[in-house]
């Protein structure tokens, strides 16, 4: 019991003076907006490149994206990501819960 505390001490040391080196934010800081961001900003860098290469086909996946089928569509994964992120903020804050108190005693 005694050897996978110190092993977990140990991980989380390693990895909280490696983690901060690269400029990543922690699971705990993370915002729900950050991670519904993250699928409309590959979009858009994938439309930007696609309309470089060719405008036309740039115009076409412009045309698709605001058809009424797909607006729909993201309007249900948004919705269904949201409630997502609620559930992964709870789940992380019983972690916290779990740690301070079990783990760290306090």
């Amino acid at each position: 019991m005694l050897q996978s505390r110190a092993l977990v001490i140990a991980l989380i040391l390693l990895l909280s003076t490696t983690l901060p080196e690269v400029q990543s934010k922690s699971i705990f800081e993370r915002d729900r907006r950050d991670l519904l961001a993250i699928p409309e900003t590959v979009a858009s860098y994938f439309y930007e490149a696609v309309n470089k290469v060719s405008p036309k086909v740039s115009q076409f996946l412009l045309d698709t994206v605001q058809s009424p089928t797909v607006i729909a569509a993201r309007q249900r994964i948004a919705k269904e990501a949201t409630k997502v992120s609620i559930m992964f903020e709870q789940l992380i804050e019983k972690i916290k819960n779990l740690w301070y108190t079990k783990v760290l005693g306090y």
